[in-house]
């Protein structure tokens, strides 16, 4: 990186609203860079989805992390779940994922949390084989009481947000799901039972969605906890 690179960087920095550089300086932009970089970003998205409380900052960070403006109009907030969020949070729930990709992109500081993806669940391969289900849907099911105060967060697959709302309906329940399988079979579908079940959830509608999205979500949260 050359002088007049970081010098610049440096003098944007500067410029910037502190609390957007609170928000932009966590996961990855260690460098004058990088922070510029997401600066930038987060400037832009804040221009296109407003900035009138936590549920944008959410809508935020999903166009920045999808390069998506649109998918500040699909993201819906039901039971007032960064509340729950935030709160489950702070006290160190576990956040359960349905994939290793999700796992991987959560925030590792800042937090107590424990992460665990329901692939990695101890019987849910010879689960699934049994049953003859998926291996999320088979992990979800292995984890059981396990998701009782817990976060979870879904961003591929739709038979996992079938199983989780039936969990739910069974009387398992989690302190709140973010639920945005991406695809078209049962994507939209799935989502929408989840939000139609009585608890704190963030999904979003159609067959849009995916990792970087629930990504996006919970690291906001993470964010908004006020420990990173």
């Amino acid at each position: 990186m050359t002088t007049d690179l970081l010098t610049t960087a440096g003098q944007h920095t500067k410029k910037i609203d502190p609390e957007l550089v609170r928000r932009c300086i966590e996961p990855g932009a260690t460098t004058p860079e990088a922070m510029t970089i997401s600066e930038a970003g987060r400037a832009i998205a804040r221009e296109i989805v407003g900035d009138n409380g936590p549920e944008d900052g959410i809508r935020q960070r999903c166009v920045v992390a999808t390069g998506d403006p649109a998918i500040k109009d699909l993201l819906v907030f039901s039971n007032d779940p960064v509340k729950a969020g935030i709160g489950a949070i702070s006290a160190g729930a576990t956040i359960y994922t349905d994939i290793r990709m999700v796992k991987t992109g959560i925030i590792k500081k800042g937090h107590e949390c424990q992460i665990e993806c329901v692939l990695d669940i101890e019987g849910a391969p010879k689960l699934a084989q049994k049953l003859g289900i998926t291996r999320t849907s088979a992990g979800f099911l292995s984890a059981a009481q396990g998701l009782e105060n817990s976060i979870v967060v879904i961003g591929n697959a739709p038979s996992a947000a079938i199983t989780v709302s039936r969990m739910v309906e069974y009387g398992i329940r989690p302190v709140m799901v973010v639920a945005v399988p991406v695809g078209f079979v049962n994507a939209a579908e799935s989502k929408e039972k989840i939000r139609k079940i009585d608890m704190p959830s963030i999904i979003c509608t159609g067959t849009r969605g995916g990792t970087p999205v629930a990504v996006a979500c919970i690291n906001e949260m993470i964010i908004m906890s006020g420990k990173v």
